[in-house]
């Protein structure tokens, strides 16, 4: 416990009483729609977490809009709408895309007048051509693999005001960034921004993409349990790769299921498990809010940063 000194500590029932009021505009059909692949979540979970996430949310944008009106008075210059943005980090196959996804659909459902917007820091990866080309196709996922120059511009256009923006798309099912695909972003009043990558510090950069941020999520759980969500996904994406050849995982799919998930095992162990040890993990304690995981994605507390 050690570790979250500078956090207030709640259960998943302290954290569900803050805030009742409302209820979840979702079923659990409309649920699956909206999860990352593999991952759990149920509509109790929405309105004992999420309900009151939401609303800590609205009274902190809040504050910031009316923090930006009051510098712009002081500093007598014309008052502009600066979006407001959310990081959300974690490791691999944690659930970080489903605590974007779900956050941008109750926003869009309880502040309907605002413009709430997503992308992945996945989009700003390398290609893998060009991975190859720097020789870090054994790295993909590390920091280094990332065009954070792009990001930051990115990020900085963003908070600049910059009417259109496009990012690049980045396919799951092939494995790598889609040629001449674009993401648009207009003008957002919020900005969910989700990555492995959205509370590191990287070396080759003075501007970090939490500098940009204004309030960051870090979904948490223990390693041994993210591994076993890991090889479940696996398995799961094999089964849809089967009859698919331009599914990136279609290739194990043509070798003994067994040796497959050793194979999977590997990149777990030499590839994900350093990433997660030596740069996602230590980032965990720059968050606003932790977010924690116990068995079967299951959420059993909620950490938030005392200063």
């Amino acid at each position: 416990m050690t570790d979250f000194m500078n956090y207030d500590v709640f259960t998943k029932n302290q954290w569900r009483d803050f805030y009742q009021a409302a209820s979840v505009p979702l079923t659990q059909a409309s649920l699956k729609q909206i999860k990352a692949f593999n991952d759990q979540i149920s509509v109790q979970d929405v309105q004992d977490i999420y309900i009151p996430l939401i609303h800590y949310l609205g009274l902190l944008i809040k504050h910031f809009d009316q923090w930006q009106n009051s510098k712009a008075a002081f500093l007598r210059q014309p008052t502009r709408h600066v979006p407001y943005i959310i990081g959300i980090a974690g490791s691999v196959a944690v659930g970080k895309s489903t605590t974007a996804r779900l956050l941008k659909v109750l926003m869009n459902h309880f502040f309907a007048d605002q413009r709430i917007e997503m992308i992945t820091t996945d989009g700003f990866l390398y290609s893998t051509s060009e991975l190859k080309r720097r020789g870090l196709l054994a790295r993909k996922g590390f920091p280094e693999s990332y065009d954070m120059k792009a990001l930051i511009k990115f990020l900085n256009d963003v908070k600049s005001g910059k009417p259109l923006m496009e990012v690049p798309v980045y396919s799951h099912k092939v494995y790598d960034i889609v040629p001449n695909e674009v993401q648009e972003i207009v003008q957002p009043d919020v900005l969910i921004v989700e990555g492995i990558n959205t509370l590191q510090l990287p070396s080759t950069e003075q501007i970090y993409v939490s500098d940009f941020t204004d309030f960051s999520i870090y979904v948490d759980a223990r390693p041994k349990l993210i591994e076993t969500w890991y090889l479940d996904r696996f398995k799961a994406l094999l089964k849809l790769a089967a009859g698919d050849p331009e599914n990136y995982y279609h290739s194990y799919t043509k070798m003994p299921e067994a040796e497959a998930v050793a194979a999977a095992e590997n990149i777990w162990l030499t590839i994900d498990l350093p990433n997660l040890e030596d740069y996602i993990l230590p980032t965990r304690n720059r968050a606003d809010m932790i977010i924690h995981k116990a068995d079967q994605h299951i959420i059993d507390q909620v950490m938030l940063r005392k200063s």
